[in-house]
Order: C-alpha cells, then sequence, then structure tokens
C-alpha cells in the first residue's frame, strides 16, 4: 500500500489537476481554476497499479530462440523475461545489425500516439531524438490519423493547418459575436476536452451557453444528436455520414440561384469560381447540384434544404467542420466545400464569422495564443528522407518498394526491417486490424516501449516496460493555455519499469552515443534546459521571471497571453495585397490549378460531390460511425475506473436507433455482433434515438481482443470496431485515413458469451538466463 501524501501538481492531456495518495489509494483532484473539468482525470487511480501493466523487460520465445525475421506467430506466442542487461544487449545489437547490414533507412520510427502531456518525457520526440542521434535517422510518418486529408488540402485552399484550426476563431469571439453557427459533424465536449500538452480551463461548454444566451443559433448537422452539448441548445439535422459536400452544394446552389452569395467578397478575395460555378449550375457535367439532387443522398427534404440556405445570408455565420468529416472516402472534400460556403457568405475574416475548421475539436483550438513559448525537446536531424503518410503504415509493410500518390508526389515505399514504437497503439488507430496483424508479421524485429500489455505490444517482440506519467518529473505546456505545470512525481514506478529517457540513455551508450543522446544531462537537467527559454522570454518582457528552482517549489507558472489578432485570416480580410495568404495565388481557392494539374481523378481541382465505394447492401445494410470514444483518450487507460465503469456487460457500448434495433429483436442491454466482409466484433446494445435510423455508432479505443488469437481474422470480443472498418487512403492526394465510417450488419449475439482477456498479461515461457 502506498504511503499517504500531500496532492502534488500534475497534468494530462485531458487537464491541470493534483494527485496524492489518502488511506493508501490514489486521489485525483482537478485544477480548481477549470470550469469544467474532464471526468477521464478519474481513469488514473484505477490504471495506476492495474494488472495490464508490463512489470519487467519481455522478449518474445520465437525472436529469442529463432532471431529476427518475418514471424506469424507475433501476437500469439509466448513471452520470456529478461533481465534489463539482457534486454538493452540484445536490442543493442539488432540496431546494430539493421543499421549495418541495411541502414537507417530500413528503421521506421512509428510511436504515433500522444504519450504524455510532459514536454520532456514525451515518447514520440524521445524515440524520434534517439533513432536521429544514435542511428542516423530513420524513416517517418506525416501528418495524424485525426487529420490526414486536412492538414495536406488545407494549405492548398486557404493556408496552414495550425492558422486555419488555432489562430482564427475563438470561443470568446463565438460567445460575443456569432449569429448562426452551421456545425457540420458538430462540436462535441469529448473532444474538446482533450489537449495537447493539457488545459489548466475546459471553456467550451460555457462560451456556447453564452453564446445561446445571447441569441446564437447552432446548427448541429450530424448523425448523432449529441455531437453538440445541450447548452448550445442545437436544432439537429441528422444527415447520412459522408454526404455533407452534397449537403453543402446543395446549399451553395440555392445561394447562387436566388443571388444570396456575396459576389463582391469572391471577386476581391477568391480565384476560381468561375470553374465552381461551372460545376454547381451543371454546365461543366450536366447535373446541377439542386435541393432536389442533394436531398436523396444527404437524407434531408428539398424544402428543408432550401429554407436553411435562405437563414443564411446577412447574418454572423460561422461554419464549423469537425474532424470526423475528412476521416472517411475523399475526406478532402467537405473541408474544401465548407470554406467555399463560408467565402459565398462573405464572412471570412469576421470575429465569430467565416470558416474555422476543427473547433472544438481539441480543448486548445479557439484559443489566444501564448505571448511566451514553452520549449520541446529537440529531436535533432534526421539523415533519412523517406517518409508515408501516418495512415499507410500496413501498406509499407505489405509492399516494400511499392509505388504510392502522395500529394502530387509518386513515391515509394521503403523497406522496412525493424520498427521501433514508442507511446502509442496502432491497434487503436488503424483500420482493418486482421491486416496490420499480417503486416506486422512481415518485418524482422518490432521493438516497444509500453506502460501496459496493448495489443501493440502483444505483437511486438522486444518489449520494454515504461513508467507512466504520475512516476516521473515533466513540465506540462501547450501554446494556448497560460498554465504551465510543474509536473511532480507522484507515485514510484511500477515494477521494474523505467523512463524513456533512461532506456533510450543506455542504449545510445551501448552504440557509443550516449553524448550524443543525452548531451551530459540527467532527466532533472533537461527540465531545467527546456525551462530556460521560457524564463528568458518573461524577462526580455520586463516580467516575474522564476527560476527553475522557484517555479518548481510553486507548482505552476502563468504565461502572458497574445491579443486575439484574428491570425492570417484577419490580416488577410483587412488588406489582401498587403497580405496575401500562403497559397499559389495569394487568394482563397475556390478552384486550385495546381490540385488540377495532379490530374488525380478521386480528388479533382474544385470541391465536388464524389460518391463512395462502400456504401450500404443487403449483407452490411447499416453504416457504423467508429468516432473518438467518450470515456479515455483513444485507448489510454481503457482499463481505467472511468473507462472501465461506463462498458455494460464488460464490453464497449454500441448505439442503434429503435428503427433498426426493433426488427432485428434487439433490446437495450443485449450483446451484439457486428460484422462485415472484413471482420466482426461484440458490443453491448444501448438503444437510442440519438442515433439516427440506418446507423449504429462503436466509438473506438476498446483494445483489441481476438477470441482465438491463433486464428486469422478471429472476432473481437471487446468491441473494437477497427476490425470492422477499411484500410484505404482518403484519396491519392492525401492518403488519410478513412476509418470513421464503414458499413455492417448487426445481429443479437446468441449462445455463451467468450471472456474478455484484453488486460490479462501474455502467457510467459520459462526464463531463458
Amino acid at each position: 500500500m502506498a504511503q499517504d501524501t500531500g496532492l502534488l501538481p500534475h497534468s494530462a492531456h485531458w487537464g491541470a489537476f493534483s494527485a496524492g495518495f489518502r488511506d493508501g489509494r490514489l486521489v485525483v483532484e482537478p485544477h480548481p481554476g477549470d470550469p469544467d473539468p474532464n471526468p477521464l482525470l478519474q481513469n488514473f487511480p484505477e490504471a495506476l497499479r492495474h494488472r495490464a501493466r508490463i512489470a519487467r523487460p519481455m522478449i518474445r520465445r520465437g525472436w529469442l530462440e529463432r532471431g529476427p525475421g518475418p514471424d506469424p506467430r507475433r501476437g500469439r506466442d509466448e513471452f520470456v523475461p529478461v533481465s534489463w542487461d539482457r534486454a538493452l544487449e540484445l536490442l543493442a545489437g539488432e540496431l546494430r545489425r539493421v543499421q549495418g547490414e541495411h541502414g537507417p533507412g530500413a528503421i521506421f520510427g512509428g510511436s504515433y500516439g500522444w504519450s504524455s502531456a510532459g514536454r520532456f518525457h514525451h515518447a514520440q520526440s524521445q524515440v524520434h531524438r534517439f533513432l536521429n542521434t544514435a542511428l542516423g535517422g530513420y524513416v517517418r510518418s506525416v501528418n495524424s490519423y485525426s487529420a490526414g486529408a486536412s492538414a495536406v488540402i488545407l494549405p492548398h485552399f486557404l493556408g496552414p493547418f495550425e492558422a486555419v484550426a488555432r489562430r482564427n476563431v475563438t470561443w470568446d469571439q463565438v460567445a460575443a459575436h456569432s449569429e448562426l453557427v452551421l456545425a457540420f459533424g458538430g462540436m462535441a465536449l469529448k473532444n474538446s476536452m482533450v489537449a495537447s500538452g493539457g488545459v489548466s480551463r475546459h471553456i467550451e461548454r460555457g462560451a456556447m451557453a453564452a453564446a445561446r444566451a445571447r441569441g446564437c443559433e447552432f446548427l448541429l448537422i450530424a448523425p448523432l444528436r449529441d455531437d453538440l452539448p445541450e447548452e448550445a441548445g442545437a436544432e439537429w439535422l441528422p444527415v447520412v455520414p459522408g454526404t455533407d459536400t452534397a449537403l453543402m452544394l446543395a446549399l451553395a446552389h440555392v445561394l447562387v440561384t436566388e443571388g444570396l452569395h456575396d459576389r463582391a467578397f469572391i471577386d476581391r478575395y477568391c480565384t476560381g469560381w468561375d470553374t465552381f460555378e461551372a460545376y454547381l449550375l451543371g454546365r461543366a457535367d450536366g447535373q446541377p447540384k439542386t435541393p432536389d439532387w442533394a436531398a436523396p443522398i444527404c437524407g434531408l427534404p428539398a424544402d428543408q434544404i432550401r429554407e436553411l440556405a435562405r437563414r443564411l445570408p446577412g447574418r454572423r455565420v460561422l461554419v464549423t467542420v469537425a474532424h470526423s468529416l475528412q476521416r472517411a472516402e475523399h475526406g478532402e472534400q467537405p473541408i474544401w466545400m465548407a470554406c467555399v460556403l463560408a467565402a459565398m457568405l462573405g464572412q471570412i475574416g469576421l470575429p465569430g464569422g467565416g470558416y474555422n475548421y476543427a473547433l472544438g475539436a481539441l480543448g486548445h483550438y479557439g484559443r489566444r495564443q501564448n505571448a511566451v513559448s514553452a520549449a520541446a525537446l529537440p529531436q535533432g536531424r534526421n539523415g533519412v528522407g523517406a517518409f508515408i503518410p501516418v495512415a499507410r503504415i500496413a501498406d509499407m509493410l505489405l509492399n516494400p518498394g511499392g509505388a504510392f500518390d502522395y500529394n502530387g508526389q509518386r513515391l515509394a515505399y521503403p523497406d522496412i526491417r525493424l520498427v521501433y514504437w514508442a507511446g502509442g497503439n496502432p491497434f487503436h488507430h488503424h483500420q482493418d486490424l486482421n491486416r496490420l496483424r499480417r503486416a506486422f508479421a512481415a518485418v524482422e524485429t518490432l521493438v516497444v516501449h509500453e506502460i501496459g500489455w496493448t495489443a501493440t505490444a502483444r505483437h511486438a517482440d522486444i518489449v520494454l516496460p515504461c513508467t507512466m506519467t504520475l512516476e516521473r518529473e515533466d513540465i506540462g505546456a501547450t501554446a494556448t493555455d497560460p498554465l504551465m505545470v510543474a509536473m511532480h512525481q507522484v507515485a514510484e514506478p511500477f515494477a521494474e519499469a523505467r523512463d524513456d529517457y533512461a532506456i533510450f540513455s543506455a542504449l545510445a551508450e551501448r552504440l557509443g552515443r550516449a553524448a550524443e543522446f543525452t548531451e551530459g544531462r540527467s532527466a532533472r537537467d533537461w527540465l531545467r534546459h527546456l525551462y530556460e527559454p521560457t524564463r528568458r522570454g518573461l524577462e526580455e518582457r520586463g516580467l516575474p521571471a522564476p527560476s527553475f528552482e522557484e517555479f518548481w517549489a510553486a507548482g505552476s507558472l502563468t504565461l502572458p497571453q497574445a491579443e486575439d489578432d484574428g491570425g492570417i485570416l484577419r490580416d488577410f480580410r483587412t488588406d489582401p495585397e498587403a497580405h496575401p495568404l500562403p497559397t499559389p495565388s495569394g487568394r482563397i481557392e475556390i478552384a486550385s490549378a495546381t490540385i488540377a494539374g495532379f490530374g488525380y481523378p478521386d480528388c479533382p481541382g474544385h470541391p465536388a460531390w464524389l460518391p463512395p465505394e462502400e456504401v450500404p447492401t443487403g449483407d452490411a445494410p447499416l453504416r457504423l460511425v467508429a468516432n473518438q470514444p467518450a470515456t479515455r483518450l483513444h485507448s489510454q487507460f481503457d482499463y481505467g475506473g472511468h473507462s472501465a465503469g461506463m462498458k455494460r456487460r464488460g464490453r464497449e457500448v454500441m448505439r442503434i436507433n429503435p428503427a433498426d434495433a426493433t426488427p432485428r429483436g434487439i433490446a437495450d442491454g443485449d450483446v451484439v455482433r457486428l460484422r462485415n466482409a472484413r471482420g466482426a466484433c461484440l458490443a453491448t446494445a444501448a438503444v437510442s434515438g440519438d442515433v439516427m435510423p440506418g446507423v449504429v455508432q462503436l466509438p473506438t479505443g476498446a483494445w483489441y481482443d481476438p477470441e482465438d488469437p491463433a486464428e486469422d481474422g478471429s472476432p473481437c470480443v471487446h468491441g473494437n470496431p477497427n476490425v470492422l472498418t477499411r484500410d484505404v487512403g482518403t484519396s491519392r492526394l492525401a492518403q488519410g485515413c478513412t476509418g470513421q465510417l464503414t458499413v455492417v450488419e448487426v445481429e443479437r449475439f446468441e449462445g455463451n458469451l467468450p471472456p474478455i482477456r484484453a488486460y490479462d498479461p501474455p502467457g510467459e515461457a520459462l526464463a531463458a538466463e
């Protein structure tokens, strides 16, 4: 039992907090200044010493006995416990072999994941710094699963992702100025409750409540009623998932044909209108994009679409687009078309109006920037130029040397022999998990640092147990929250777990590169070093600039924030000649000659409705929305108290409309089987009118738990929807993730329920030492 302590300051991606032990139990209290604390903080107490934690270094038996090489037994084999010295010697030898025989271009530094909110013990930064300084580089991934399509297409028509998502419309502006918010995909609080680096004040609920009290109208255009909070008082327009672009085009058609669009704004600030208008009105393809055309596609009556379009002109309208819309086939199109719709209303660049991509998608969007920055761990120089779009990892491992398109380039997948993963779980993020299993079976060695026995760890050859955030010191900070947190160590490391920095330092020493990796600094020395630019920035502004020791003793530091200047879009609206956008034309590109020049049939030179390839059929008649969970961050701490407490019958909850449940004989609380051609999983049904008919919703993040790990395609008994989702790119332009939507059949499960073993440590062989 842990000794009782006082509460110590700390931070996580879901908020600033204090933690300590009372009566031997971990207690977590949100930051007192947070008006709307995130309940995910309550995953910590159960997670800290859970049986799913990895206690000591482990080597997969097949790899230990037969050496590196492709092996279909990954994920099905036993593990052998070894000492730290043995594990590090084996790993250092394997790194030398791969680097010597194939070069650093045969190593993939995966590590996609949120890991810690701390700026130093950030696993992704640690592994990349190690691979760069000790081995000369690695094959990297670009973009994210959340925003793979938008990050590529936004710079073509408007500006860089960060400028459009972060330095644009703020929640303060929404509360003070917005008159109508057109929220495509909504702004669910479960998403904005989370922010990389953490936030000390969750303000989204209060801002929407204030806007609503002032008279602002919120229109929720989404298949799920609760993608806006009750405080918004939203009008719900349930649309067929993946059809937002068709609806936007129909709205635009009404604006043009009734002369309601702002042609003066288009002429001054935009380019490519004539090309787009020819498509919109049907002169280019013979099909006018009328409400009557859109109605059967998106599921809204044509008259309702017309009425909605006529409500938009003459008001301060904000068009927002959730991440979810672009996590689907042709995900680039709604991102682009929403901007065109906002331009037609002439609102872009106005406070609380225009276009904001992903407002509400993360907690640090819609806030002012800090005037003093917080440093991050330098990652060194990567000597390898090869990369992949992040969601194409299975393609890379299964098709070495294969060609692929990306943003106007024709590239080839590198031949990867070793994958090094720290701080992430691709068996959460990735699609078609049976295919991913085959991909990981194809590499020679898979190395994983983990705190718990995720499916990724179970598929590894070398598993190194690392500490969780409460077991180490760090600095918590983000660019849009003024509170910098001195993250004190709250608990001792679990069993033999070590910090990533300690692991990489020991490996670098064995490879003769310790000085390059550590620069002679301990972990505490690095915290002092990373804090210094912030202290110096405060000093240069004539503000109180406490020493590191003073900051650490105080537990936090409040940084000054810059004025809300509206970013590049406000400057552009004020004077487009003096402040052109960083697009090829310097204007908003309603049509893009650059994209048209790529010749991609799945991403033409202007926004367009492109029907998806995967549609409901007799075998899979329902659309599945596999969105982000409300009870955890991705798959982190799925075994935590809050996450586990929200499951039913130990399984993830799938929501289904009564109109779909009743004919299938499904009642609330039944265990159901979701299936399609790619796989199957079990979940517990919740019958709810908050999901539109024809749609079921099963969030991601339940740890993958195949009923029989030795059987290919075995159903997941725990409720991971990524056994069902399709592993294809959004388009040849961005190659983003399409995991938000798929099609399934759902049936009541009959028979004996299989046990859930997702959190049980895998079998151990006798130690070979």
